[in-house]
């Protein structure tokens, strides 16, 4: 969804042309799948922030334009609203003091991006939803002069046959909804972690993401708040599978699937059976011809997987020399509170992805796909409180599975990837103190309600004053 594209009016042919491209391509993947021509090197690491552009009283200020026009960064672009942007670190080789580059690499583009937020009288804030957040942001003056977000707009809503879409969400308080566009979707903003493996790794790793999708939203949670109700630790989750609740084909095994989706079902033979699935099961919403592409360049299957957002999704890029490789993409983590946090987050993943991978026993064969999908949703709704079903089959409380078991196999699989041991240290042991205080940025924004009461405003100056002091969330004072 990051390509941009030159309609956003199509006709019948434009579809039946896009799906015979996306055949030819996905034929051509298979055989490529086949033959192991992807990349083999060692990991690598790379993220995306997405954030908010605030005012001075801290609302969502719809100027990304002017600000985007004024940074000239490419490492950040535009989003679906005009009050969010992206912001891209380039690939890290996974090794070494590969943790310490990475923030390195995120706080330096942070800062440059808060200073030019400054320079216009406005702010810059991480966080999974804005506090401040209320519905009449939500309307199509404030989608970004993009022609991709116009047409997915106007494709989600043709599939949809124009019905509204309906949000519904009962977690602490209960929220009900109705919005006429997608812009729902900007509600949600994350920290996307990509994990580039060779061919040989890329199923078990695949699998292993969405094994640990419980335990990393359970620590990571810090989207209470939506529209001044209080909902899940990660409200993100079900907000956004929601925001654009467009219905693939019918699947024998497990009725319509989703467009922003947990997944159907743990890969058997390799990753090629997600693509397959892409073309077989979910509608296209944007049928750009790249007719100018050759289809080794993949255009069509890319941007096609591009609009299918699964919460552990695979991505097929290109290496500089042109050779293609796979990377995991797994989204489940939130904006936010510091860049320590999102470091740390991402060291807890690729820890525990890297042990699982190496286990002598496939998790997958230890825990079956509909558990790891009902983890995942009770670690959303509950973060450390909830209770989730481990590789043992025993049900065990979030925060005790974490500091018994969790963090000892997330230091070993970054002994694994040759992380340096103080490296390691380091961002495990804010993950820790995370934990171990009970202090995600879920549970400090409810204890800030709870201590000063229910004003959003306050709350989100409070929380942007604590965030640009770089502090972890679990050192902040209330």
């Amino acid at each position: 969804m990051g390509q941009e594209i030159t309609d956003s009016r199509f006709t019948d042919d434009d579809f039946i042309r896009f799906r015979r491209r996306l055949g030819i391509e996905t034929e051509l993947l298979r055989q490529w799948f086949r033959d192991g021509r992807f990349a083999q090197g060692g990991p690598v690491a790379g993220f995306e922030l997405e954030a908010w552009l605030v005012d001075e009283r801290n609302r969502p200020a719809p100027l990304n334009e002017t600000y985007l026009a004024a940074l000239d960064d490419p490492l950040v672009v535009p989003e679906l609203a005009r009050f969010n942007v992206e912001l891209n670190g380039p690939p890290e080789p996974l090794c070494g003091a590969a943790l310490d580059r990475l923030h390195a690499s995120l706080d330096g583009t942070w800062q440059r991006c808060r200073k030019a937020a400054e320079a216009m009288g406005t702010g810059l804030l991480m966080i999974g939803i804005l506090p401040t957040l209320e519905e009449s942001h939500l309307t199509l003056r404030n989608m970004s002069r993009l022609r991709r977000y116009r047409a997915l707009n106007e494709q989600v809503f043709r599939q949809r046959q124009g019905r509204a879409l309906q949000l519904e969400i009962h977690g602490r308080e209960h929220l009900h909804s109705s919005h006429r566009d997608v812009m729902l979707e900007s509600a949600a903003t994350s920290f996307q972690i990509h994990f580039q493996v060779p061919l040989a790794h890329g199923m078990r790793c695949y699998n292993s993401a969405h094994i640990v999708a419980a335990p990393l939203v359970a620590v990571a949670a810090n989207s209470p708040y939506l529209f001044g109700r209080d909902l899940w630790d990660e409200t993100r989750i079900p907000l956004f599978e929601q925001a654009v609740e467009v219905g693939g084909y019918a699947d024998a095994a497990h009725g319509p699937t989703r467009r922003v989706t947990f997944g159907t079902g743990y890969a058997r033979e390799s990753l090629f059976e997600v693509f397959l699935e892409n073309l077989e099961h979910y509608p296209i919403l944007l049928p750009m011809d790249f007719e100018d592409e050759q289809p080794e360049r993949l255009a069509h299957v890319r941007l096609h997987n591009g609009t299918i957002w699964r919460w552990n999704r695979p991505l097929i890029g290109f290496d500089e020399d042109g050779t293609p490789h796979l990377r995991i993409e797994h989204r489940v983590v939130p904006g936010g509170p510091s860049v320590i946090d999102e470091i740390a987050n991402a060291a807890f993943f690729f820890g525990l992805l890297r042990a699982l991978m190496e286990a002598d026993v496939a998790p997958e064969f230890r825990l079956s796909f509909g558990q790891a999908r009902d983890n995942f949703y009770w670690a959303a709704r509950d973060g450390l409180d909830a209770h989730i079903v481990w590789l043992e089959g025993r049900r065990e409380r979030m925060q005790s599975l974490v500091l018994d078991r969790l963090l000892p196999l997330a230091r070993r699989g970054l002994g694994l990837l040759e992380i340096e041991p103080a490296d390691s240290e380091r961002y495990l042991a804010v993950i820790e103190s995370r934990v171990r205080n009970g202090c995600n940025g879920a549970a400090w924004q409810r204890a800030f309600v709870a201590k000063h009461g229910r004003d959003m405003a306050a709350l989100t100056a409070a929380y942007r004053l604590r965030q640009d002091s770089g502090l972890p969330v679990h050192e902040w004072d209330i």
